[in-house]
């Protein structure tokens, strides 16, 4: 466990490792609720280390120089792969969008289904657990003080353990991932269309009540004006809209280059008419594939007559919930897992057609709205459609927003999320 604090060691270590195919990194930061700083870097080049004595530990506390030699050398490089776990917080202090070929070991985990990797959340800790035979994984140095020096024995163990730990999981993840999702080459469909089938029965019935409950719950806590209930919460955004010649007649007037994308749909397509031909547009075409199933089941409904949103019984609505989520949550990640493989060996083995799927495509047009509005005011054509005001959008227009906020649509929506996320990203390094 080289334990490294001198710039000129640290220095030449990463320039070291900058030869290296692929590196297992982790990071602990100092003082993390009110002034962010990167305290360590663990870096691990040899994933058979079971010790963490192969583990590198770069004190760079208060050294940016140091960062910024880690990420010139090791972050941008693209002949390096780096894995992190929950990798969105650590590259935030190590090169956010610079950082290139990055895998997260939290996303890789969220490729297998659930009813396959059934576990409560994807946090390191409980990955390290169950996919590594360890009884138990002491995280409890986490939430130490990590810009305290000099760092006791007990934190520099703890943070060279986390890459062994972080490399062991790795691995087991790639295991279990190619066990997923085999060679669509050779994937048998008949097996595969026979097992969708009969766990589709089992599904349908759940995923029907699934919707209605929390149609019910939402119906109900917007009748009875609550935010808040013991299994969800309720939260009301503002989507703005904006007609589209208006947009682009702006843009036009205070000198905005938008660039963003606009789906043609098949009205805006009749609009257009010729035009759409017209090169200046740079057309694109995205080709969409579609899985459907030959055999439709009939099935009872589930639905009930609800008593009115204003008397809706929470309690005993959300006892229902919670009893039928575990099952429902299996079944789910089951069934979207063979119509994924059914799809890519459908695709593969060029197939559009089994006993049980048929498979379709359809086409997504595609175009530049700052293209289409210089095509559609040149050539005189009044397109009537309506665009979605995004926060990127927003920040592009700056001031000039306030000058068509008389004609801008205000919808409100509303979003219901269950109170307990049991998968949620590491955002801190709880």
């Amino acid at each position: 466990m080289p334990y490294l604090t001198a710039a000129n060691d640290i220095k030449a270590l990463i320039a070291k490792i900058s030869k290296a195919k692929i590196l297992w990194v982790d990071t602990e930061i100092a003082d993390y609720k009110s002034n962010p700083r990167l305290s360590l870097i663990q870096v691990l080049a040899d994933s058979t280390d079971g010790t963490g004595d192969a583990t590198f530990l770069l004190d760079v506390l208060d050294k940016p120089e140091l960062a910024k030699n880690f990420i010139s050398q090791i972050m941008v490089n693209q002949n390096i792969e780096k894995v992190f776990h929950s990798a969105s917080y650590d590259i935030r202090f190590l090169g956010n969008d610079d950082a290139q070929n990055v895998t997260c070991t939290l996303q890789m985990s969220r490729q297998i289904p659930a009813y396959i990797l059934p576990l409560p959340n994807r946090q390191l800790k409980t990955l390290i657990e169950t996919l590594c035979g360890i009884a138990y994984v002491d995280k409890t140095e986490q939430s130490g003080d990590w810009a305290k020096r000099p760092l006791t024995q007990k934190q520099l163990e703890y943070a060279k353990m986390d890459a062994v730990y972080l490399a062991r999981v790795h691995s087991r993840l790639r295991e279990i991932l190619e066990e997923c999702y085999p060679d669509p080459a050779t994937e048998n469909l008949t097996a595969l269309g026979e097992k969708y089938q009969e766990i589709e029965s089992q599904w349908k019935p759940l995923d029907a009540e699934i919707a209605e409950v929390k149609e019910r719950f939402k119906a109900g806590m917007l009748a009875q004006n609550l935010k808040d209930s013991s299994y969800f919460q309720l939260s009301s955004s503002i989507t703005m809209k904006v007609d589209f010649m208006t947009l682009a007649r702006l843009t036009q007037t205070e000198g905005i280059e938008l660039n963003f994308p606009v789906t043609l749909t098949k009205e805006i397509q009749k609009q257009l008419g010729k035009l759409i031909a017209d090169p200046s547009l740079q057309v694109e075409d995205i080709a969409s594939w579609r899985l459907n199933s030959n055999l439709q089941q009939r099935r009872k409904s589930t639905k009930k007559i609800a008593p009115q949103p204003e008397t809706e019984d929470f309690t005993a609505l959300g006892k229902r919930y919670k009893e039928i989520l575990p099952e429902w949550k299996l079944l789910d990640s089951e069934v979207e897992h063979l119509k994924e493989r059914i799809k890519k060996a459908m695709l593969v083995q060029n197939k559009s057609n089994t006993p049980e799927f048929k498979l379709s495509s359809s086409s997504i047009l595609k175009v530049d709205f700052a293209r289409l509005a210089k095509l559609a005011q040149s050539a005189g054509v009044e397109l009537d459609f309506m665009v979605t005001l995004t926060q990127y959008i927003q920040k592009q227009l700056g001031d000039a927003i306030n000058k068509i906020d008389v004609k801008i649509d205000y919808i409100t929506s509303w979003r219901m999320t269950a109170r307990t996320v049991e998968d949620e990203d590491e955002e801190i390094p709880f």
